[in-house]
């Protein structure tokens, strides 16, 4: 399977399974749909016929839609020709998929969890409109971690993580800073038995800035792996949808803030992190204005929400967001031209590496490899789950007592979504977010329509940058 697309005047090809990219010329990219025709035809059951090139040509001459010979001679199609075969004998075009028959023993493998996401604080003193969480509460009471549940949730990790070396922890809220104390004292315990269990902790934080300081910045820098910021772009986009509980905004109060943090950390292992919503289309917009702060890594990304609600995306809405993540790219181009670059986190795609086979057809892990820890030690898929009784799955002092639950997540996977089957961008997304699939139809194995649309447009966009970016032009 190929996927083929236009974007900033280069013709791109992608060849789904192998992962292999090409820019090609107008006549390349015009017959190459047809060859692959021609080609699939000819390997069809019982037939061992090897297409040669002239056969080839001789055939895409009789398709007299193509109009060829009025634009091409015979030398240009089967020198387009050959080049064309010359891919697919490399296994570069039009290659098999060789991991749906991989699947079935992935799904039966032995995992072990590699990350939690402790929700140190269910409180917040924000009150954003979007919030999933409900202002921290997760449907439910607030409340905060204490340490000992806490101890208890390190220890459940060390003891189920098996062989693996480095785990991460992910201080989440509500937010976390409002039970500072613990989040400190569960680093320092987290390093005090790394080493008579061979763990390494990575720990991360994620804030709305309102409590941060220079001395919690201090022991961020010291020791944790990164820092998610939250800030929506622009003053105004901000302060509607994240204001203070009595109305008042908060980009004045945490922008100082984050820029003193991202250069404290030599703009180096952080995000600022916003959302954009229905009020804000122009996102591209605030994506810029993150950069002219000085912000050098940043990911902007779409609502997820019911659709009743008046901040919402809508299908309609879909061509302006494409459109915009097109004038996007261009203006990532431009600035790194100009010597003022910034990473955006949907544009950033390995294409010579990648995630390993197990990320490109299960994600982000969770229910089994990854969970969600509860103020008073319940555990859930992931944060987004939290509340939900139909997916609690343990708790820190019995561990996991719905296998169940962590077994339907091990076997949910792009093939187990029938929309993803036939979706180029499926080895990237790897079937995209369970909990966003089980919000909008009740079933963690289908999916977020309106955000695969969306999904599809960035690794169009990501793709395009590489090309640019491999070009003797910048």
């Amino acid at each position: 399977m190929i996927h083929q697309y236009q974007n900033n005047g280069y013709n791109i090809v992608l060849d789904v399974n192998s992962g292999s990219v090409h820019v090609v010329d107008d006549l390349v990219y015009c017959i190459l749909p047809v060859v692959e025709k021609i080609l699939a035809e000819d390997a069809g059951p019982g037939k061992e016929t090897v297409t040669g090139k002239e056969t080839v040509v001789n055939r895409l001459l009789c398709r007299k839609e193509l109009d060829l010979e009025k634009h091409y001679t015979r030398e240009q199609l089967l020198e387009a020709v050959e080049e064309i075969l010359e891919l697919k004998e490399a296994g570069q075009l039009f290659t098999d998929d060789i991991y749906e028959k991989y699947i079935a023993d992935f799904g039966k493998r032995d995992t072990v969890v590699k990350a939690l996401c402790l929700h140190i604080a269910h409180d917040c003193n924000l009150a954003c409109k979007y919030c999933f969480a409900e202002e921290g509460e997760y449907h439910g009471r607030r409340a905060l971690m204490s340490f000992e549940v806490g101890k208890a949730a390190l220890d459940f990790l060390i003891a189920n993580s098996g062989s693996r070396v480095n785990l991460e922890v992910d201080f989440f809220g509500g937010e976390p800073l409002m039970n500072w104390e613990v989040v400190k004292q569960l680093v320092e315990y987290g390093r005090s038995v790394e080493k008579a269990h061979n763990k390494r902790f990575r720990f991360t934080l994620t804030t709305n800035g309102v409590l941060l300081n220079d001395e919690i910045m201090e022991f961020v820098n010291r020791e944790m792996g990164n820092i998610v910021m939250s800030i929506d772009g622009r003053k105004e986009v901000n302060d509607r949808m994240r204001p203070h509980r009595g109305g008042q905004g908060s980009y004045e109060e945490i922008v100082p803030k984050f820029r003193r943090a991202a250069k404290s950390r030599g703009q180096q292992d952080y995000y600022v992190r916003g959302t954009y919503t229905r009020y804000n289309p122009d996102f591209a917009e605030d994506v810029k204005h993150l950069a002219d702060l000085g912000f050098e890594q940043i990911s902007v990304e779409p609502v997820v929400a019911p659709p009743e609600e008046d901040y919402a995306l809508r299908e309609e809405d879909v061509p302006v967001l494409i459109a915009e993540y097109d004038k996007l790219a261009l203006e990532y181009l431009n600035r790194r031209k100009e010597g003022k670059a910034f990473h955006f986190f949907h544009f950033m795609i390995d294409l010579e590496g990648g995630p390993c086979v197990a990320k490109r057809l299960s994600g982000c892990g969770s229910g089994n490899e990854y969970l969600a820890v509860t103020p008073w030690g319940d555990f859930y898929p992931c944060h987004q789950f939290v509340g939900n009784e139909d997916f609690l799955m343990g708790n820190v002092e019995d561990g996991i007592t719905r296998p169940d639950i962590r077994e339907m997540f091990q076997n949910c996977n792009v093939y187990t979504k029938d929309k993803c089957r036939d979706c180029f961008a499926k080895f990237y997304c790897s079937g995209g977010c369970a909990a966003n699939a089980y919000q909008f139809h009740g079933n963690i194995n289908d999916v977020y329509d309106l955000g695969c649309q969306l999904q599809r447009k960035r690794v169009e966009c990501a793709i395009m940058i590489k090309a640019a970016l491999a070009d003797a032009i910048i």
